[in-house]
């Protein structure tokens, strides 16, 4: 004898419309009709798979709201809340309350940046190992119910679909700017962007503190600094359509803003070609910004040869990870975004062995560029003196020793 708990579904043709009936066992009373109300069934498939998930999940003292954080910190360790925000796409406070409890349970641990001191980065435990392969059987044996008698990676396929567009067209208004400081605006520059006549965008803070940086306000934002508004960076970038070519979003480190993806996005729908320039301490970001097709051009700079990358780029050796710029060279050299690696050259901080080590560091680039110190006054670290342009040249001789292709930028005699 069939349950009664059981649903049966059927089609019935009636007239021109085909109905969908639902029956909830026989001789139920609670028999329905549901005919194009896909609100209904978004409400019923929503609340049946997280009763699923809380009731699965109780044993380990967390329930549905925090099962979608947990797997994302499990495959992207180190990320921060406003990474998981932004990817989830829940505000703030549901971020804070689900993160909040797994660290109470022990799942999840917050630890300090070890190259920028305000950034909190969020990673599983032993304790979360330990459950892991549970939860993804749960979350397997989810999708192996909802698949039943359907075609479940064509739903998948055209889920994905209507999650894009009800980003696109039912909230087009929301913009994440919030998260984003710009410091400085040039509005139009023939050097920034190679053969593009361009506007320049300064993002503010950065992970670095290169102490020959002509921009210290840039790293260090005294209380009282003024940043751009930056609806009013994209009015003014509304009325230049055609007469630009491109932007540059230049730092500061600009993969430390956290609505750097929508504001890239907004400019990119005017038309316009974008270049990014890096530190290449973020490599996974990097590579998120690649894959969204939104970045054109990537300018890297390379501080100098492992040995003094630590020293030159203002960091404690013992916290800095070479490995996040090897990772961040390895992805432009291996990818099809178009880039070139730069170098700001220091008499103090770079000899010209120097200078040949880090070329065959990243031998494989053809766009490699030298820059010729120039002090602004407004420093870091006062006291550093420029190579001379013809002292210049021999440097760049001896880069191309290894890198032929390697040019002098921005040289001046004296």
């Amino acid at each position: 004898m069939e349950k009664a708990s059981r649903i049966v579904v059927a089609q019935q043709i009636v007239g021109d419309s085909t109905k969908l009936v639902i029956s909830f066992g026989k001789g139920s009373r609670r028999d329905m009709e549901a005919e194009n109300n896909f609100l209904i069934n978004l409400s019923v498939l929503y609340r049946n798979v997280q009763k699923y998930f809380d009731k699965a999940l109780a044993q380990y003292d967390i329930g549905s709201g925090q099962l979608m954080f947990m797997l994302y910190i499990n495959e992207h360790e180190g990320v921060t809340m406003q990474d998981a925000t932004r990817v989830i796409e829940v505000d703030k406070g549901t971020t804070t309350k689900a993160i909040q409890k797994l660290i109470e349970q022990g799942y999840v641990q917050s630890r300090t940046d070890e190259t920028d001191r305000r950034v909190r980065r969020l990673y599983t435990t032993d304790k979360t190992a330990g459950i892991m392969s549970a939860l993804y059987d749960y979350r397997n044996d989810c999708r192996s119910h909802l698949a039943q008698d359907l075609n479940f990676e064509v739903f998948e396929e055209a889920l994905g679909k209507a999650c894009i567009n009800s980003r696109m067209y039912l909230n087009p208004q929301e913009k994440s700017y919030e998260g984003i400081r710009i410091g400085g605006m040039q509005k139009m520059t023939l050097l920034d962007y190679p053969n593009k006549v361009a506007a320049t965008i300064f993002t503010g803070g950065c992970n670095f503190k290169c102490p020959f940086c002509h921009n210290r306000e840039l790293v260090f934002l005294p209380e009282n600094y003024e940043f751009f508004d930056p609806e009013e960076v994209m009015q003014y970038l509304e009325k230049r359509k055609g007469l630009l070519d491109g932007v540059c979003i230049s730092g500061g480190e600009p993969l430390l803003q956290d609505g750097l993806m929508d504001f890239i996005t907004d400019i990119r729908k005017m038309g316009y070609l974008i270049k990014l320039d890096t530190n290449g301490s973020y490599p996974d970001r990097l590579q998120k910004f690649l894959d969204s097709g939104l970045v054109d051009y990537v300018a890297m700079d390379i501080k100098n040869c492992p040995d003094r990358y630590a020293e030159t780029a203002g960091v404690n050796s013992e916290i800095f990870h070479l490995d996040l710029i090897q990772k961040s060279i390895e992805i432009l050299q291996n990818g099809t975004v178009d880039y070139e690696f730069r170098t700001t050259v220091v008499r103090e901080l770079h000899t010209k062995e120097n200078l040949i080590d880090l070329a065959k560091w990243i031998k494989k680039t053809e766009k490699y560029y030298l820059q010729q110190y120039t002090d602004s006054g407004n420093v870091i670290q006062p006291g550093w003196t420029a190579y001379s342009g013809s002292e210049m040249e021999e440097l760049c001789q001896a880069v191309r020793s290894v890198i032929p292709t390697a040019e002098l930028r921005g040289v001046k005699e004296g």
